[in-house]
């Protein structure tokens, strides 16, 4: 299921650049910072990869509508793990955001949008490196987030991406089990910096 949803938005992408005159496209690379909310460690202290292509098409003279496919690495970082014991956690993702995006002027834009990440890959790691996953709470396929974020034009065809996200719906479970009102689980905190290459 998650490589032929992969399947359709690589054929999405392909069918945009390659049918219309209205859409621009491009190359997006950069870093994430992240942590898992309820894991016991605060703080965006893990750094990751975050690699992608974006196509987008204008709405109006200020306003276009942008989508994305990235692979993102999140996760937490324990520096402290000697010390305290706690494991951390590594995540890797193919994420597809959609955003609207507004220009306040030439060269400043804002935008708010909706993502769908499915997981390649996860660990928890303790002292000793990652923990098998049939001894850890296992993360679920699909993360559904929420972001904001500002794009700076540095030239006509490169602009920088200040991004923050959060996930929607719990990632995984506690690992006591406890469900909260407002607190059903863990969940992805990213703040992201990326260069945005319009092609």
């Amino acid at each position: 299921m998650e490589k032929k949803l992969l399947l359709c938005v690589f054929l999405t992408f392909l069918s945009l650049f390659t049918f219309s005159q209205n859409f621009k496209g491009g190359i997006i690379a950069g870093i994430a910072t992240s942590q898992v909310s309820g894991d016991a460690l605060g703080g965006l202290h893990k750094a990751g990869l975050y690699l992608g292509v974006f196509t987008q098409l204008p709405i109006s003279s200020i306003s276009n509508i942008k989508m994305e496919m990235n692979y993102i690495q999140k996760g937490s970082n324990n520096p402290k793990i000697s010390e305290n014991l706690l494991s951390d956690i590594s995540t890797s993702y193919i994420e597809v955001p959609i955003s609207v995006n507004y220009y306040q002027n030439e060269i400043m834009c804002f935008e708010v949008g909706l993502q769908t990440a499915l997981l390649l890959k996860f660990s928890d790691n303790d002292l000793y490196g990652p923990i098998p996953n049939d001894q850890s709470i296992p993360f679920n396929k699909v993360d559904v987030g929420a972001f904001v974020g500002m794009n700076y034009h540095l030239t006509d065809n490169i602009l920088l991406n200040s991004r923050i996200s959060n996930s929607i719906l719990p990632v995984r479970p506690h690992a006591s089990g406890a469900i909260y009102k407002l607190n059903r689980g863990q969940y992805n905190s990213v703040l992201s910096f990326t260069l945005h290459y319009i092609i």
